[in-house]
């Protein structure tokens, strides 16, 4: 007997943000799209009407989805679905997301608006599946019985947090965090930054990018506490954290220079984190869950890698892929790590959030 699919919805179908969603969703073999939301403009066309002229996927629209009303974004069009995805630019996704965890609705969000929110989890899948704990408590405080609102993390924070979490597994706390990234001109949306500013340039600002990495990663990293009432922060180790993030001419993959100081004494050679990364495994996998990549951290011995061409769509671009690893004269051990960011890093993210949550049972 074939089990019975949960109806999911997509907010900003069609944004960039979307159309990955729409991609990952089409086919999916728990979650059937079975409503769509944008702005006003879109609402009443079909879908195909809708993107006619935006869609910037390499991959044509699906079938199933072309002929699909789109709505407004409001609960009442998204009453059926047992989860919402949230593809929604900032300046709306706050009302609109909090409108539908008020009408009981489960929102699995891109946007950044609600990461900080002390009652809604940030999370990136592969690193700290266990955040959803606060879920009952977000639903007590806010007199819930089904809605809540999950964020994952900025897709630069993505790239760098996964092998970070493998190291404190295996090597105990991180001291000192030095981030350099050279980010992917589709983490700005379409359409994105001008071709005068990004052709034959490198960008050294990209706004707002930097603190959220510093601070993204302690929530991330942290535990909760006072019986899954509240986020520690990373306080009871503090860590320090530096980022430096730069806008590049590469269309898709975000590759971030790494360098790390471990608080225990001797830290670990780089033979050793290698192993670490190489063996890490996180709670997707051992969930089974679709989206879930086979090997979470990639290890590339070339000199050269990872490249973002070369390696983005490494297994559908679910995992991240680490290479140069080697002492560092100033701290510990430097690496270079890439992430897909408009897979792992966005929709994906987002996705296999919602795969953990159904297996784990807070979406029954």
């Amino acid at each position: 007997m074939t089990d019975i699919k949960i109806k999911v919805g997509v907010l900003g179908a069609t944004g960039t943000v979307g159309q990955r969603f729409i991609l990952q969703l089409s086919s999916h073999p728990v979650f059937e799209l079975a409503a769509l939301g944008a702005s006003s403009s879109s609402a009443g066309k079909s879908y195909y009407e809708a993107v006619s002229g935006r869609w910037k996927q390499m991959h044509p629209i699906p079938s199933q989805v072309r002929n699909m009303p789109v709505h407004e974004c409001v609960p009442g069009a998204f009453s059926e679905c047992g989860v919402v995805f949230s593809g929604l630019d900032s300046g709306p996704a706050g009302p609109v997301e909090a409108a539908f965890r008020e009408a009981n609705l489960r929102v699995f969000s891109n946007a950044k608006n609600y990461r900080r929110d002390p009652l809604c989890p940030l999370i990136v899948p592969l690193v700290n599946p266990s955040h959803f704990d606060i879920l009952p408590h977000q639903r007590a405080s806010l007199s819930l019985d089904r809605g809540f609102i999950v964020t994952n993390a900025n897709c630069s924070t993505t790239g760098v947090i996964v092998p970070l979490k493998a190291l404190e597994d295996a090597f105990g706390p991180l001291d000192i965090v030095m981030v350099q990234t050279m980010q992917a001109i589709s983490g700005a949306g379409y359409p994105g930054v001008s071709s005068l500013d990004m052709l034959d340039n490198i960008v050294p600002y990209i706004s707002g990018e930097e603190e959220k990495i510093e601070w993204e990663t302690r929530k991330i990293l942290g535990g909760l506490k006072q019986n899954n009432t509240a986020f520690d922060l990373h306080e009871s180790s503090p860590m320090r954290i530096s980022a430096q993030c730069n806008r590049v001419p590469v269309v898709d993959g975000h590759l971030s220079c790494v360098s790390v100081s471990f608080k225990k004494q001797p830290a670990p050679s780089p033979e050793q984190v290698a192993e670490a990364l190489r063996s890490y495994t996180c709670e997707a996998q051992k969930l089974g869950c679709h989206s879930a990549p086979a090997q979470a951290i990639t290890v590339h011995h070339e000199l050269d890698r990872p490249q973002p061409r070369l390696d983005r769509e490494w297994q559908n671009g679910a995992g991240v892929n680490v290479g140069r690893i080697r002492a560092c004269p100033v701290l510990d051990v430097k690496f270079v790590t890439l992430v897909n960011n408009v897979m792992l890093g966005a929709a994906t993210s987002s996705v296999l959030n919602a795969e953990i949550a159904h297996k784990k049972g807070f979406l029954s």
